[in-house]
């Protein structure tokens, strides 16, 4: 049976490592994305920033994203995972350096934005070769375990934020400093993984497939031809459907999600009267709780199934929003119980499903492409939500504002109830089939 090996029940050393790899890379998406938000009440005092241009510094990074995970996705399918899986730290290594020494707001938007391209192109890249590897049986929970690490390279931001406080108004280069660190080690332990064969095979390098199997410990199989699908074969049916699926609540997921964490530090200091220190911690707070959610997540991926799970999160997510819309004067208290419960729901389902799903529904020949394209469209919606919402809240007030939250999560909600498959442990030619 073609990729035999690869449907193996039994993980080995090299799926964890595998794994942890990608995992690695996921971790400083979170981290460089989030520690924005730590380090952005500091920069804005420094450098006298208005709302408007600290939404700008705040997205920057993911307007970047827009653009690298559209065209190295893409660029993934065409030339293969294993080149772009190094290729794309690199991006982390120089611009996060960059952005901890930059002289001025338009050097850290450039250099931001130059991360972001790296960023979003790893999306794609880590949970397609995850997926491509690892066995149906175990696929969810592992592909899954990526997003999970994402939450918590954002705890790890804020952490950093708080201990590095103490260093004074400069302590913001420090803190983007710390993911350029952290990357260099990971580079080089990225080399040794091999090229997907399914890649393989669907280029026609059936030789080189049947290398990387037998290095697995496979036996030789017939491993196919493949077909090589153009790009656009993602907007025409049979696989429009799952175009509009998981952009839609991914798209909806980010809105949210986005909003929520980039402002956290800023909204809770606002309702704080223990200075920023206090405002941090809760932040942390939120985060662990959004942790906590996607490793139950990831627990239930392959056991209960994808479709159940994200509809009972995107259910939760829209109850705590609404929650948070009547509360008038909310205590700091009450505002981490329940931010951090919508980010618990909220990470339960399209938190970790964002990475499980794209890997899921498309056929190899552009399943890095699909992911990305989906990864850009939930940027769009991060890029809304963190340019419009300062804009609510000043003109609704927080209360009113958060009701673009509870939109997004409801139209989330019926997405997933009309949409969603169940893929639980098919195999991915099976699904493609």
């Amino acid at each position: 049976m073609a990729f035999e090996r690869l449907e193996s029940r039994e993980l080995r050393s090299f799926h964890y490592r595998l794994t942890a790899l990608s995992a690695a890379g996921v971790f400083l998406d979170g981290f460089d994305l989030t520690v924005i938000a730590v380090a952005l009440p500091l920069l804005a005092r420094q450098w006298s920033m208005s709302p408007g241009l600290s939404g700008i510094v705040a997205a920057s990074a993911v307007f970047g994203m827009l653009v690298g995970s559209v065209l190295l996705g893409h660029l993934t399918d065409r030339i293969g995972r294993k080149a772009m899986y190094v290729v794309d730290l690199l991006c982390f290594v120089v611009f996060a350096a960059l952005t901890a020494v930059a002289q001025n707001v338009w050097q850290l938007l450039l250099f931001r934005f130059l991360l972001g391209v790296g960023i979003g192109a790893d999306y794609p890249i880590s949970s397609t070769l995850v997926a491509e590897f690892v066995p149906a049986a175990r696929r969810g929970a592992l592909v899954a375990l990526l997003g999970t690490t994402w939450f918590f390279g954002a705890v790890c931001a804020y952490v950093a934020g708080y201990l590095l406080l103490p260093v004074g108004p400069n302590a913001w280069r420090l803190m983007l400093l710390v993911g350029a660190v952290i990357a260099i080690g990971v580079i080089l332990l990225r080399a040794a993984i091999p090229e997907s064969p399914r890649w393989l095979a669907t280029v026609g390098r059936q030789e080189d497939a049947h290398a990387v199997l037998r290095g697995l410990g496979g036996r030789e199989a017939a491993v196919g031809t493949g077909t090589r699908q153009p790009w656009l074969a993602l907007f025409a049916p049979p696989l429009l459907r799952f175009t509009v699926f998981v952009s839609v609540f991914w798209f909806c997921y980010d809105v949210a999600f986005y909003g929520i964490s980039i402002y956290t530090p800023t909204i809770l200091g606002s309702f704080s009267l223990s200075g920023a220190g206090a405002a941090y911690l809760g932040s942390a707070a939120v985060s662990v709780l959004g942790l906590v959610g996607a490793l139950v997540g990831v627990a239930l991926a392959d056991g209960w199934g994808r479709r159940p799970l994200i509809i009972l999160a995107f259910a939760g997510l829209s109850a705590m929003l609404l929650a948070l819309t009547f509360q008038p004067k909310p205590a700091l208290g009450t505002l981490v119980i329940l931010f951090g419960l919508a980010t618990l729901f909220a990470n339960m389902g399209p938190g970790v499903l964002d990475f499980v799903y794209p890997t899921e529904l498309f056929p190899t020949g552009v399943r890095a492409g699909a992911t990305g394209f989906a990864t850009a469209v939930s940027r769009v919606g991060a890029i809304l939500s963190i340019i419009v919402f300062p804009k609510l809240v000043q003109s609704w007030g927080l209360r009113l504002a958060l009701l673009l939250f509870v939109a997004a999560a409801v139209v989330g909600l019926v997405t997933c109830i009309l949409l969603a498959p169940e893929t639980k442990r098919r195999r991915l030619e099976e699904i493609s089939a």
